[in-house]
């Protein structure tokens, strides 16, 4: 079984950075398309963006894209969200998932992931 860890989110006034972790154990990391999703209070669980196990290539929300930077090492069983420019609509719980599938077509369904994380906290303030 695939246990998933984050961290690294915290409070950041707006225009601010932050670069969450998700650290893997269990499973063969390599093999899974990992993606990063959040939810804001009140609001539905929403993509953010994902990395192919096969091919490496990244997908974002049109919200996040040009400011957030996914990326996975597999040596390290690690997948990282780079955030930059934030602002107050970023604020949210945001989620590391991984699932054993590798059509780009299902990167925005949370029902294709098997494995989640338990979130980790991102206030942005202005």
């Amino acid at each position: 079984q695939v246990q998933l860890v984050e961290s690294g989110g915290g409070s950041v006034q707006a225009g601010g950075s932050l670069r969450l972790s998700c650290a893997a154990s269990g499973g063969t990391f390599s093999r899974y398309t990992m993606g990063w999703f959040r939810q804001a209070p009140g609001k539905e669980r929403e993509f953010v963006a994902a990395i192919m196990w096969n091919s490496g290539s990244p997908y974002y929300a049109d919200s996040v894209k040009g400011r957030f930077t996914i990326s996975k090492d597999n040596a390290k069983n690690t997948v990282f969200l780079q955030m930059n420019s934030l602002n107050p609509e970023d604020t949210a719980v945001y989620y590391c998932a991984g699932g054993a599938f590798g059509a780009q077509g299902l990167v925005r369904r949370p029902y294709e992931y098997s494995f989640w994380g338990q979130g980790t906290q991102v206030t942005v303030s202005s």
